[in-house]
C-alpha cells in the first residue's frame, strides 16, 4: 500500500506518538508505509528506535522487510543504543536485527553499548573484544563527568574551555580587568534585561582539575574566536555557544589556531569519525557542555565553573574578537 494523506499515513505524528503502540498499529492497518516517514528517506522505525516504546519498535519490526535496513547509514539497532534507548534495542535484536552490524569508525551496536550508561543489553559472542582499559576509561570519566554537572538550563551558554592553564593564567593571557561588582550583581539577577552588545565583553573565569573555564551564562562571548586564539597558545580550548536557535556549535583552537569551527558536540557519532571519536560521541551524546569540558581534558568535580559563580568574574579589553 502507499499510505494515506501525504505523509506516508504518519501526518501529524509527532515524537510523542511513537510511544503509543495502538495508534501506530491503527495507523499500519490502514494504509501507514512502514518503510517511509516524512521526507528525505526516513523510516518509521529508525524514528521508533530513538523516540518511542518497546512495543512499537516491536510492532514496526514485524512489519518492515528488513530491520536492519539503513537510514544515513546507520540501522535502527545502532540509533537505539546511541540514543541510550537499551529496552528499544533489546526489542530491536528480538526481532532479529544484528548486534554485529559494523556501523561507524568500525563499532558494533554490541560493542558500544558496552561504554553506556546501561552496559551489556547484548551478550558479545565470545571471541569478540570487549572495551579496551583506555576505552573503558573515556567511558567512566564520561559517565562521572555528566553526573557531576547535573541539570542546569543552558540555552545561550558560551563557554571556553582550555587545558593546562589556570584561571589567573587565562586572565592575564585575556588581559581582563575586574568587572565592576555593582554592575554584575545587576546583571546576575536579570542578565536579558541588558543588551547582549553591552555585556559581552563580562566573563566568569575559574580554575578546575586540568585547567579552566570560560563561562558566559547568557551569551556566546567566550566563544569567539579572538578568545580562543589568546587562550590556546601552547594548548588547546574548545568553545561553546548552546544556541537557542540553532543547536549546539563547537570549535577547536590549538596553539593560537582555530583547527575546526562549526561542530555540533553532543550530536553523536558521525560516518567520518575514528573509532576514538565515534567512542567519545557516544559517551557525551545530548551532553554539549560534558563533551566541550572533556575535549579539553578537563575534570570539574561540579557545574559552578559553567554556571557560576566563577573564581573570578573579569572585563575582556575593547577589541575585535571576530578578528583571529
Amino acid at each position: 500500500m502507499t499510505g494515506t494523506g501525504d505523509a506516508g499515513g504518519w501526518a501529524d505524528m509527532d515524537y510523542r506518538g511513537w510511544e503509543d503502540r495502538e495508534d501506530v498499529s491503527r495507523r499500519l492497518d490502514a494504509g501507514a508505509d512502514p518503510e517511509r516517514w516524512g521526507v528525505g528517506g526516513s523510516r518509521p522505525l529508525h524514528r521508533a528506535a530513538v523516540f518511542g516504546s518497546p512495543e512499537v519498535v516491536a510492532e514496526l519490526a514485524r512489519r518492515v522487510a528488513d530491520v536492519d535496513a539503513l537510514e544515513n547509514g546507520t540501522t535502527a539497532l545502532w540509533d537505539a543504543v546511541v540514543a541510550g534507548r537499551s529496552e528499544n534495542a533489546r526489542a530491536l535484536a528480538a526481532a532479529g536485527a544484528d548486534p554485529e552490524w559494523i556501523g561507524h569508525g568500525g563499532w558494533t551496536p554490541a560493542r558500544l553499548s558496552l561504554a553506556g550508561p546501561e552496559p551489556g543489553p547484548f551478550a558479545l559472542p565470545r571471541d569478540r573484544p570487549g572495551l579496551t582499559e583506555a576505552e573503558r576509561a573515556v567511558a567512566e570519566e564520561g559517565r562521572r563527568l555528566i553526573a557531576a554537572l547535573g541539570d542546569f538550563y543552558d540555552d545561550g551558554l558560551g563557554l571556553a574551555c582550555v587545558a593546562g592553564i589556570d584561571a589567573e593564567e587565562a586572565i592575564r593571557r585575556l588581559e581582563a580587568t575586574p568587572a565592576d561588582a555593582e554592575l554584575m550583581a545587576d546583571l546576575l539577577a536579570d542578565p536579558y534585561d541588558y543588551d547582549l552588545d553591552d555585556t559581552l565583553r563580562l566573563v566568569g573565569v575559574t580554575t578546575v582539575p586540568g585547567g579552566c573555564v570560560v563561562t558566559q551564562p547568557w551569551g556566546y562571548g567566550p566563544s569567539m574566536p579572538g578568545v580562543h586564539t589568546r587562550l590556546s597558545a601552547g594548548t588547546v580550548s574548545y568553545g561553546l555557544y548552546a544556541n537557542p536557535k540553532s543547536g549546539n556549535q563547537g570549535s577547536i583552537h590549538r596553539d593560537g589556531v582555530c583547527e575546526d569551527w562549526d561542530l555540533h558536540p553532543g550530536g553523536g557519532p558521525d560516518s567520518g569519525d575514528t573509532p576514538q571519536e565515534v567512542l567519545f560521541s557516544y559517551v557525551h551524546c545530548h551532553h554539549a557542555v560534558a563533551y566541550a569540558l572533556a575535549y579539553a581534558g578537563l575534570r570539574p568535580t561540579d557545574a559552578r565553573a559553567v554556571v557560576g559563580p566563577p573564581d573570578h568574574w573579569v572585563e575582556l579589553p575593547d577589541r575585535d574578537y571576530w578578528a583571529t
